[in-house]
């Protein structure tokens, strides 16, 4: 460790301490806190109340499966939609006068999380998965737009110049080169927003926006915590096999693109 490195690690402990004391993050009010996980595991874990609380299994799942097709739809557009755009803002495809503006609307519809898209849209379509799905495009198109033109921009230029070099269309070198280039890290950011809007579909439903949070935050609006953990856990069950779905579809198609081997998994 170099004089310079510590001073910037004092640094950085001294903005955390500080910003801490500002937000009035306190660790002894978490640690007296602690003990309160004491009255949801008992209601959770007291065995007469799982076995009762099975009978919500179904309306779980048929509420998550709401909350897989709003993920689904929603990752589906946003990045169909979203993929014009990356190109037009990739500083390596267009001019600043092109990309400047593009990165600029971009950069507009990443500042509202899904969840503030999710209040506007059901004030302008109502309650309900709709609403949710909407607000997954727009956070979709935003993020993982950002993501692709990123990818865009770190193509290796002497294929591009090349191409270019034969007289071909802006159009035919997208088509030819830069999606091939791309696709392995574009097939990536789809599967990296499709986990990640499944998880906030599950959240959507504080606002009356659909899926399974819906029934989350009502049951621990009225203190049923044994009834919303049937829901959670449900929701940790898909995640846990979408994540190892991911994984076998990366090891397969995206890890070995990159590396040109072939992985094994068991």
């Amino acid at each position: 460790m170099t004089p310079k490195n510590n001073i910037l690690i004092a640094v950085i402990v001294g903005l955390v301490i500080i910003a801490s004391y500002n937000v009035d993050a306190n660790p002894l009010e978490f640690a007296e806190g602690l003990p309160n996980l004491g009255i949801i595991l008992d209601e959770i874990l007291v065995l007469e109340n799982i076995v009762d609380n099975m009978k919500y299994v179904p309306s779980a799942l048929l509420a998550m499966l709401e909350t897989l097709q709003m993920a689904f739809i929603g990752t589906v557009i946003g990045v169909v939609i979203g993929l014009p755009f990356s190109m037009l803002a990739a500083r390596n495809l267009n001019s600043k006068f092109v990309y400047a503006p593009i990165r600029t609307l971009l950069a507009i519809i990443r500042t509202f999380p899904s969840i503030l898209w999710a209040i506007l849209f059901v004030i302008v379509v109502g309650l309900g998965p709709f609403a949710g799905v909407l607000a997954i495009i727009m956070y979709t198109i935003g993020f993982v737009t950002k993501l692709q033109f990123e990818s865009i921009e770190t193509i290796d230029s002497d294929p591009m110049d090349a191409v270019s070099s034969i007289g071909v269309s802006k159009f035919q070198l997208i088509r030819y080169v830069v999606i091939p280039e791309a696709a392995s890290h574009l097939l990536g950011h789809m599967l990296y927003m499709f986990d990640y809007n499944v998880r906030q579909s599950a959240i959507l439903g504080i606002v009356g926006a659909g899926g399974i949070g819906f029934f989350i935050i009502q049951y621990i609006k009225f203190f049923e915590y044994g009834k919303a953990a049937v829901y959670l856990f449900v929701v940790l069950i898909v995640v846990l096999g979408i994540e190892w779905i991911s994984v076998k579809i990366r090891d397969k198609y995206i890890v070995k693109s990159q590396h040109g081997m072939e992985i094994t998994t068991k």
